[in-house]
């Protein structure tokens, strides 16, 4: 298997489970040394003890917190040397339940400081390094699909998404001039451990749900490492002239609804 990001150094925030840590193993099954990012300190070292600890390292950093973020680019610049890729996944939602009629605005900062603030933060720090160095880095940020109509998401979480999908657009348009590109991959129905956890489903419920709603059929079901392949393309060189996007990564979900099958052709 070619090493696509072979001499590459990347830090991934949310990687103690879910699409952040399948993204670590890729990353790293690919050449990269990796700095897993999370506050969820027990489940990150199980994530180091099982990738190797020669390919990977685990800092805790809670991304509402400027100040660690920093330190977190600085750490990753100690132990590794450069910086090459910031994959800024941390995220959390309310609960699926929630409405705008009874929007709890401190859980709205919360999202928003998690989602869109925390986001901002890895960007800003990242980019820092990155044009310091002279790096031709990529930054690779988690939206989601509830970014393409109303209904897939709370209201809270949508926004946040949308949110991101602007300033990354705008990082995009601001950082091409350093060689630093920036892009949005959008996953569709994941059955991550949150987000089952935030909309009360079952695994077999959240990937029912999301293979259901497919146009593109045949594929089985949509997994974290589908998501993580989507960011392997975007932090290597095969997208070297991509950036300001927003990959989604649904199995034609968005599409639209799935056309009738023909009817059979009469002989």
């Amino acid at each position: 298997m070619a090493c696509r990001l072979e001499g590459k150094v990347a830090i991934i925030t949310g990687a103690a489970g879910g699409i952040g840590e399948a993204t670590a193993r890729i990353f790293t099954s690919h050449g990269a040394l990796v700095v897993i990012a999370d506050i969820k300190d027990e489940l990150g070292a199980r994530v180091v003890a099982s990738i190797g600890p020669e390919k990977c390292q685990y800092k805790r950093c809670d991304v509402r917190n400027e100040k660690e973020v920093e330190e977190l680019v600085d750490f990753t610049i100690k132990a590794y040397g450069r910086l090459d890729i910031m994959f800024s996944n941390a995220g959390m939602s309310e609960k699926a339940t929630s409405t705008i009629l009874d929007m709890d605005f401190d859980v709205l900062d919360n999202v928003m400081a998690v989602n869109f603030r925390g986001v901002a933060a890895t960007i800003k720090h990242a980019a820092r390094a990155m044009v310091a160095s002279g790096a031709r880095g990529s930054i690779i940020c988690t939206a989601s699909i509830a970014v393409t109509k109303g209904g897939f998401g709370p209201a809270a979480y949508t926004a946040s998404k949308l949110a991101v999908v602007g300033l990354v657009r705008s990082a995009a348009a601001e950082l091409g001039r350093h060689g630093i590109r920036a892009n949005c991959i959008s996953p569709g129905g994941v059955a991550t451990p949150l987000t089952m956890e935030y909309f009360g489903l079952t695994q077999s419920q959240v990937e029912e749900r999301a293979e259901t709603g497919m146009v593109l059929k045949g594929g089985g079901t949509l997994k974290a490492s589908d998501i993580g392949e989507a960011a392997l393309f975007l932090a290597s060189d095969e997208s070297a002239f991509v950036t300001g996007q927003n990959l989604i990564v649904d199995g034609g979900r968005t599409v639209g609804a799935t056309p009738a099958a023909p009817a059979a052709q009469v002989k």
